[in-house]
């Protein structure tokens, strides 16, 4: 049995397109698409771009998600040391409060108290900024989101506003 591709004879194992160039025979040129074939492509075209450009935006999430992960932990392991250095600040500040005649429960007592008086101050602030930002949706992105679908249906111009 012979393989098609392969021409037997004199040209034996030579593959028939190129003795086909041999004896003067040139191979068609690719047949270029007809229009409607271009269009009836253009939404799976379409599709892929975005679900290209979809990883692409993944990937470089990614990337900056590790930076900011990596960051994040060494942050908070400064943060980690700079409570036990305030450990040894306040243990100084009763020490030092004792040292001007105060008995050591009584230096404690104060630096205690102003300690409450500090978390109560920032506690507050965090409380009024939490609520602020109740409920987490993303107006502006929705909004942008809603003028862009406004002007792909022809209702509106892109700088109009909502």
């Amino acid at each position: 049995m012979t393989d098609p591709g392969v021409s037997t004879g004199a040209g034996a194992g030579i593959p028939r397109g190129d003795a086909d160039v041999r004896a003067g025979k040139l191979p068609k040129p690719p047949r270029k698409p007809s229009l409607i074939e271009l269009v009836s492509g253009l939404p799976n075209q379409v599709s892929e771009l975005v679900h290209h450009e979809i990883e692409l935006v993944k990937a470089e999430m990614i990337g900056k998600l590790k930076a900011l992960g990596i960051g994040g932990g060494l942050i908070l392991g400064a943060v980690g040391i700079l409570l036990f250095m305030l450990g040894v600040l306040l243990t100084a500040a009763v020490l030092g409060l004792s040292e001007t005649g105060l008995p050591g429960w009584a230096s404690a007592l104060i630096v205690a108290g102003v300690l409450l008086i500090a978390a109560a101050i920032v506690a507050l602030i965090g409380w009024r900024k939490l609520k602020g930002g109740i409920p987490p949706v993303p107006t502006e992105a929705i909004d942008s989101l809603q003028r862009d679908l406004r002007v792909v249906k022809g209702i509106g111009r892109p700088d109009q506003r909502a």
